[in-house]
């Protein structure tokens, strides 16, 4: 029955290309927004664990507690110590150490006298190390415009819009006015080696990398280390997996009276127990030391509301256009009871002509959508030029991201929904008379 009904559809278009088109379309839409939305939230994830904050994130109890003004002065003491700690009892996770700093930047002529100056910030990475992960987590060799990646110590990279505002070329020296741990005046002279474009608008408008043993002489830091991050062997970031390595380093390697109040009080624990190691390792998730999780939740949510409604619309679209193909057959269907097929066979035969117009539709329709997804999750659409002014650290670079649930999810408005308006339509099948479909074959 479901092969003879096809071929009958095939031989009349005005029966099944309308619909199909309607239904390709409708689950194209769905597919395509549901890969979008998953891609966009978890560019936004991978970029602030790369850049920000890591899977996790170790600092010391009293860092932690004034984190916002990045307070070098309360940094960890024997980094070294603690990161080859890690790197044996963690060994799933890869580690890297990271200094921020911020500082005014003065670029001077020959006469050595200044000519541009601007406050930026900067952040200290593994340049040279056995362990410089960071070196290709960043991927500086794509995001260089100008110049080599640092050689040798004292090299930096500048955001290329910075270089630009300042007036500054490759192979010159500048000088970075910054404060030591200690809070004594620091002057230290760099040399930039080359231009990098972050892809994050607020980097580019003021950020330097530099080598992390460079910014630790600058600062007068010794072996103290201010972050050390951890990242998992995943393509995108996992909370539950965050939160139960957080759970477990803090009971074992925190300052156990703190763990044991209430740590979400955190400086009144600190400032009022004297007993507790300020100076201690803590360890944070992800969504906690970048204040997501709230946010983290409610675009989570947004993105299920949002895939949702555009399932509901395009499911009453489709409902909708089955409940219309069906309305203009009443006459065909008028005369088949006429003739002497059932009632039920009718209105059988109308919902399996609708579940082959849905699954054909739905199958070309995801296929463009995956096909959609897939070019925005490897090519992607740079959007550098509409985000030049933004505050946020989001990416220019749009991406979409093909998950389990992109392949199944437009069969919910393409099969369901166009079933659904069939089956409603027909229904009338049942109230038709003999009189009536006399009636209706006379006119």
């Amino acid at each position: 029955m479901f092969r003879f009904l096809m071929k009958g559809m095939l031989r009349d278009r005005h029966r099944s290309l309308l619909p199909s088109i309607v239904v390709t379309l409708g689950v194209f839409m769905t597919v395509g927004m549901f890969a979008y939305m998953k891609g966009v939230m978890g560019d936004m994830l991978n970029n602030t664990a790369r850049l920000e904050s890591g899977h996790v994130k170790i600092t010391s109890l009293a860092y932690r507690s004034e984190v916002d003004i990045l307070p070098n002065d309360l940094a960890m003491e024997d980094g070294p110590a603690i990161l080859a700690m890690l790197r044996q009892d963690y060994p799933q996770l890869s580690w890297s150490e990271r200094i921020k700093f911020g500082g005014l930047l003065d670029a001077f002529d020959e006469n050595r006298e200044t000519r541009a100056q601007l406050g930026v910030g900067g952040i200290g990475i593994d340049l040279y190390g056995p362990h410089a992960d960071d070196r290709e987590r960043w991927d500086l060799k794509s995001g260089l415009r100008a110049g080599t990646l640092p050689q040798k110590p004292g090299d930096i990279l500048m955001a290329e819009k910075l270089a630009g505002n300042m007036g500054v070329s490759v192979g010159e020296e500048v000088t970075l006015i910054s404060s030591t741990v200690n809070g004594s005046m620091s002057l230290q002279n760099f040399h930039v080696a080359g231009f990098i474009e972050f892809g994050i608008p607020p980097m580019d408008r003021s950020m330097i990398l530099a080598d992390l043993n460079d910014v630790k002489r600058m600062l007068d830091m010794g072996d103290w280390s201010s972050e050390i991050l951890g990242f998992f062997p995943l393509p995108y970031y996992d909370d539950v997996l965050a939160e139960a390595l957080t759970d477990t380093f803090n009971a074992v390697q925190s300052d156990p009276i703190f763990m044991a109040n209430d740590t979400l009080n955190f400086a009144a624990n600190l400032d009022h127990d004297d007993r507790i190691d300020r100076f201690a390792p803590y360890m944070v998730s992800m969504l906690d030391d970048s204040n997501m999780r709230d946010y983290f939740g409610y675009a989570t949510k947004a993105g299920s509301i949002v895939s949702f409604v555009m399932i509901f619309a395009m499911g009453i679209v489709l409902w909708n256009t089955g409940l219309m193909g069906a309305i203009r057959r009443y006459a065909e269907m008028g005369l088949r009871l006429a003739v002497g097929e059932s009632k039920g066979h009718v209105y059988r035969s109308l919902l399996v002509e609708s579940i082959g117009v849905g699954l054909v539709g739905t199958v070309i329709g995801t296929l463009l959508g995956l096909g959609l997804g897939y070019y925005l999750q490897e090519v992607g659409i740079n959007m550098g030029d509409m985000m030049k002014d933004s505050t946020m650290m989001m990416p220019t670079i749009i991406r979409a991201r093909i998950t389990p649930e992109a392949f199944y999810i437009g069969f919910f408005p393409g099969v369901f929904a166009t079933l659904l308006g069939a089956g409603l339509s027909g229904l009338r099948i049942f109230k038709r008379d003999t009189a009536s479909l006399f009636k209706e074959l006379e006119t």
